[in-house]
């Protein structure tokens, strides 16, 4: 059995700090236990598969409007943060879980990640029930998801060939974004080309793209 590289590094454990944000900020910092009351509850409203609704969830906390705005920020921001919030335990556990090196490695971790992510009744609830702001909030430019993902696989990438197992002509970033990309691709499939989604042909993908390793 390989030894895994960089074993007691969990890289998306280091996403956030890679890609702040200010909510990200304010939760660490804790200085202000109304912003983490409010966050614990749309997470909680979120797990259990209940639509997070600003609305709803100032008058559950019994406060305005302005006030949840100016704490969690709009309503895109606190779902970014909440569905990290999930993915990035989930990616350290799969992380620090995996004996595997190379290319192996990462198509073990993506693999299992995207079926997780397939088997998550809340996420899917989440992407059937607004599969248009779900697609804006997991996979653009703008999404704190997609870049602290992005950062995660980069990570990973770069301690792989530091470490000698694995070398490739394109650059990290741009291997890591094609990764992301196909991970997004077999996740997301029903809502951008109406197949199924499937973590098995996720993992054929990864190892294709990764053979040169």
């Amino acid at each position: 059995m390989s030894t895994p590289t960089q074993a007691p590094v969990a890289f998306a454990a280091l996403a956030a700090q890679r890609v702040p944000s200010e909510l990200a900020a304010r939760l660490a910092r804790g200085d202000h236990p109304d912003t983490i009351r409010a966050f614990v509850f749309a997470r909680r409203t979120f797990l259990a598969g209940e639509r997070v609704d600003m609305n709803d969830l100032a008058a559950r906390l019994g406060v305005d409007r302005t006030s949840l705005f100016r704490w969690l920020g709009n309503r895109d921001t606190l779902l970014s943060e909440v569905l990290w919030s999930l993915a990035e335990p989930t990616l350290v556990r799969l992380e620090r879980a995996c004996d595997l090196t190379g290319a192996a490695r990462l198509t073990s971790i993506l693999g299992d990640f995207v079926e997780t992510l397939i088997a998550a009744p809340y996420f899917q609830g989440f992407l059937k029930k607004e599969p248009t702001r779900a697609l804006r909030v997991l996979t653009t430019k703008d999404s704190q998801v997609q870049r602290r993902y992005l950062a995660t696989v980069e990570a990973m990438l770069e301690a792989e060939v530091a470490a000698g197992s694995m070398a490739f002509d394109l650059e990290t970033h741009d291997l890591a974004y094609l990764l992301v990309r196909v991970s997004e691709s077999f996740t997301y499939a029903d809502l951008i080309t109406g197949e199924m989604p499937s973590a098995s042909r996720a993992r054929a993908a990864f190892a294709y793209v990764l053979r040169e390793g």
